[in-house]
């Protein structure tokens, strides 16, 4: 971590610190990070719930559910105005890739977010908002993976320990009769949810670990403008394939009779679907500032710990029912996150410790032929 020197850059296949936030003091560097931890825990809890309440209350389009998760990104361009982009002072070249592949590269990923958008809002349509947090929280275990093949992450016994516990977390509720499915949710539809949340778990992960190469080999500019670009154009690809099939599987005409059905009524309808857009951009800047920050695993594991903390929440909202199976799995879920942490530690004095004895170096070589004269 930095501290009140300006850091070297240290890559030592765990994390590398860009130039620019190594030239943070440490009490800024941590502000940093907890802004942007607050940001995704706050934004994906009160997301899910939002969602949730959205197909109690009568909400029934797929498609909608999953335009809001992304139609929301203009809300990204105030951090523009918040924080002054820094100099792109990145020790990388410039990129050699001209524009069109760049925005050939932010719409499939788009899609592709789009895409995944929509198994989340299959999942939790099916699912009860406690099993569903649960079953995402398996996008750690998924990342641990992606992140050894793509992003060289070093798979340690810890990181392997925590990919076995949370595979188990996801068996046990495979398996669980849960009482306290929507109503309406036969054992087929509560297996297709299921399927289709752990199959979005996946799937964000490799999101995930590739928006971090592509920072690496694509852009080449590690500036906090260049991850909010970044994550501004892959919304608005999103938000166009998910508005393309709103239109083309007809649900649209739907929406006007949601919302006189809606159980809150007309305006608690519209109001649910606007802040369930802001609480995802939210999410959203949080995801991508600990992308950059730290890196795609940190993120990835501060998203898992919201994924504990929204079955507490929606037994307090929703009354869900917090069956043995389901305590046993939030548990092992918290287990596999305290290791995943704990070797995020050992990591972060690795870093430090290889940093410290290259500036002895340095201070060495500097003095050495002071003691030669």
């Amino acid at each position: 971590m930095p501290d009140n020197e300006d850091l070297i850059v240290v890559n030592d296949g765990t994390q590398s610190i860009p130039l620019p936030l190594a030239k943070l003091k440490r009490w800024q560097w941590w502000t940093l990070i907890i802004i942007n931890i607050c940001f995704l825990l706050i934004g994906q809890v009160v997301a899910v719930l939002l969602g949730r309440f959205y197909y109690d209350q009568g909400g029934n389009s797929k498609w909608m559910a999953t335009l809001v998760q992304t139609i929301g990104f203009p809300i990204l361009f105030l951090p523009f105005f918040l924080f002054p982009s820094s100099k792109e002072t990145s020790t990388t070249p410039t990129t050699s890739f001209s524009l069109p592949i760049v925005l050939l590269f932010y719409f499939i990923i788009g899609a592709v977010i789009a895409g995944d958008n929509m198994l989340y809002s299959v999942g939790l349509l099916y699912l009860s908002a406690s099993t569903y947090s649960l079953i995402c929280a398996t996008q750690l275990a998924f990342n641990a993976v992606f992140s050894y093949f793509i992003n060289s992450q070093k798979f340690t016994a810890l990181i392997f320990n925590s990919v076995v516990v949370l595979s188990l977390s996801a068996s046990l509720l495979a398996v669980n009769d849960d009482p306290d499915r929507p109503s309406g949710v036969t054992n087929g539809k509560y297996f297709i949810g299921f399927m289709a949340t752990l199959a979005a778990s996946a799937l964000y992960a490799l999101l995930l670990s590739v928006m971090q190469l592509s920072f690496q080999k694509l852009i080449k500019k590690e500036t906090f403008s260049v991850v909010l670009e970044l994550q501004i154009y892959t919304s608005f690809s999103a938000t166009c394939v998910s508005t393309i099939g709103l239109f083309a599987s007809g649900e649209w005409r739907t929406l006007g009779g949601e919302m006189d059905s809606f159980g809150k009524g007309g305006l608690a309808y519209v109001m649910t679907l606007v802040w369930t857009a802001v609480a995802w951009q939210v999410c959203s800047v949080g995801v991508v500032g600990l992308i950059f920050v730290v890196s795609s695993l940190f993120s990835n594991v501060i998203s898992t710990l919201s994924l504990a903390l929204t079955p507490l929440a929606a037994v307090v909202v929703f009354n869900d029912n917090m069956n043995g199976v389901k305590i046993i799995a939030m548990l092992m879920g918290l287990w596999g996150f305290s290791t995943y942490i704990y070797q995020n530690y050992l990591d972060d004095l690795n870093v430090k410790r290889k940093q410290t004895d290259a500036n002895v170096n340095v201070l060495s070589e500097a003095s050495t032929p002071l003691l030669l004269e």
